[in-house]
């Protein structure tokens, strides 16, 4: 049964105009601006920190800062993974192609301050260190035949990681990237994320919660107007929405 409204209370509103809107674990809430800058700044609101060269090998395909520590910015079209710190200075950048990684459709931080990624040509998620050197990969899964995952979003925490197909659900795998033999078919959910206990993601006017350990859903029905074609995200129990007019954080009761 889907909870109303009133589950959200809303806290503040961060104003601005950003692009696109992530946060980490800490609840450090990173932007990216229209002249194409990644700001992090704190729960308030102050910058924390700013990296100028967000486009400097075109617009980013996706930007993972879940491990506060850590930020990964990948660009698909050029095979190219470029590492943050946690002050946004440039770490290093691998080139994937150089690596013999062609088709690799999506990355994410692993817990152990590794990346993995999965290759669409071998059709394994692969875990890579800093150098780009493959360290760890799962089977290849030629063996769903049909059901092979496209179009996917990869999470990662410290106990497993997920790839999502929102076609076929999600497929689930340990932290050492081997296939659990389950598929959760959960489908046609927007922006999805991971977190300690939970999985989410949106549909139409609602946000879906998964808790792992009860195997719970939870429906909750999203404050009026917010609808999953809002760029929105969910840490700690608090919902994060961009707007046109900033950042409107809510709590979830």
């Amino acid at each position: 049964m889907a909870q109303t409204d009133n589950h959200f209370l809303f806290e503040k509103n961060i104003p601005g105009k950003f692009n696109a809107i992530f946060v980490d674990a800490l609840e450090n809430i990173y932007v990216i601006t229209p002249d194409f800058q990644l700001k992090k700044m704190n729960s308030d609101g102050a910058i924390l920190s700013t990296f100028n060269d967000v486009k400097k090998y075109g617009t980013p395909s996706f930007i993972d800062v879940s491990n506060p520590l850590k930020n990964l910015i990948y660009y698909k079209s050029y095979g190219i993974i470029v590492t943050l710190d946690k002050l946004l200075t440039f770490r290093n950048s691998i080139n994937l192609r150089s690596k013999q990684l062609f088709n690799v459709a999506t990355v994410a931080t692993s817990y152990d301050n590794n990346i993995w990624l999965f290759d669409g040509a071998a059709l394994k998620i692969k875990k890579l260190d800093d150098m780009g050197n493959t360290i760890a990969e799962g089977q290849e899964l030629t063996f769903f035949g049909e059901n092979i995952p496209e179009h996917v979003d990869m999470l990662a925490n410290e106990k497993q990681v997920l790839l999502y197909d929102e076609h076929k659900g999600f497929y689930c795998f340990d932290w050492n990237g081997t296939f659990k033999d389950n598929i959760i078919p959960f489908l046609n959910w927007k922006s999805v994320g991971l977190n300690e206990k939970t999985v989410y993601g949106f549909s139409g006017n609602k946000l879906l919660l998964y808790e792992w350990q009860s195997l719970n859903l939870k429906e909750f029905e999203l404050p009026e107007g917010l609808s999953d074609n809002h760029k929105m995200k969910v840490v700690n129990r608090k919902l994060y929405v961009l707007t046109e007019d900033g950042v409107s954080i809510y709590s979830i009761n």
